[in-house]
């Protein structure tokens, strides 16, 4: 049973199997083991692994957990919750569009946290798209009564959709892609939706607080689970009314 949890950790703070091993003295094939079969390491192991990561080891090696509440990876689709958007790992991002093989999909008014801090996630999801991922965006319109309404109760005005068109110029080489697809969407905007393959953040909104100060939620898609395909049905559903970019707002 692979430890999807370790492995987005790893790259998540910018390592390989090889360098963790390193860290931690061991050989890198022990580290795929602990990656790829599941398999939980001696609790020196562990601890060093942890605080090199920065995380608990019991949400790395959920079996270790003790009561009736422990689960593991495979059994929860909860994978961690992030307080604040700020405090989600900053390679994880990038990493998940990375790693996508099928499907890449956001929901947000403008996402320009996402491309701050250089083009890389821009030229990542070109080239996803090229590889033959599907990968649909949605922004806000900005001239939607619903993007209005959200910059007044954050308290910065016409400032949101000004950032959306900041995020709309940094997505245009994007857009021009095959296998792009951009569309405007004027929704009351619940929750912020980033998906990759089986794995979603789900950034949710709160009234009165910009969407950095408020928690997100790491999804993994299980057979048995709901949590993460309710999220997606929304997200189709307002894909469905969603304006197609280059068309009119």
């Amino acid at each position: 049973m692979t430890n999807e949890r370790l492995r987005d950790a790893i790259s998540a703070h910018g390592l390989t199997s090889v360098k963790l091993a390193e860290r931690v003295a061991v050989d890198p094939k022990t580290v795929e083991r602990w990656i790829t079969t599941g398999r939980v390491p001696h609790r020196t192991h562990r601890g060093a692994v942890a605080s090199v990561i920065g995380l608990d080891e019991g949400y790395l090696w959920p079996s270790v957990q003790q009561g009736a509440r422990a689960l593991s990876s495979a059994d929860g689709e909860l994978v961690t919750m992030y307080p604040t958007r700020g405090s989600v790992p900053g390679g994880l991002w990038l990493a998940l569009v990375n790693q996508a093989t099928t499907s890449i999909d956001t929901l947000m008014f403008a996402g320009l946290f996402l491309t701050d801090a250089g083009p890389e996630m821009s030229d990542a999801l070109a080239r996803q798209a090229r590889s033959g991922v599907r990968v649909r965006i949605m922004l806000g319109n900005p001239d939607s009564d619903a993007v209005a309404i959200r910059g007044s109760e954050e308290g910065i005005g016409d400032g949101l959709a000004a950032r959306i068109r900041i995020r709309e110029k940094y997505l245009q080489d994007v857009a021009a892609t095959n296998g792009v697809e951009l569309r405007w969407h004027a929704t009351t905007l619940y929750n912020s939706i980033y998906r990759c393959d089986d794995t979603m953040l789900v950034n949710t909104h709160v009234y009165g607080a910009p969407a950095s100060q408020n928690p997100v939620l790491q999804l993994r898609r299980t057979p048995t689970g709901r949590v993460f395909d309710h999220y997606l049905a929304s997200f189709e559903r307002v894909w469905a009314t969603a304006t197609a970019y280059g068309k009119e707002n």
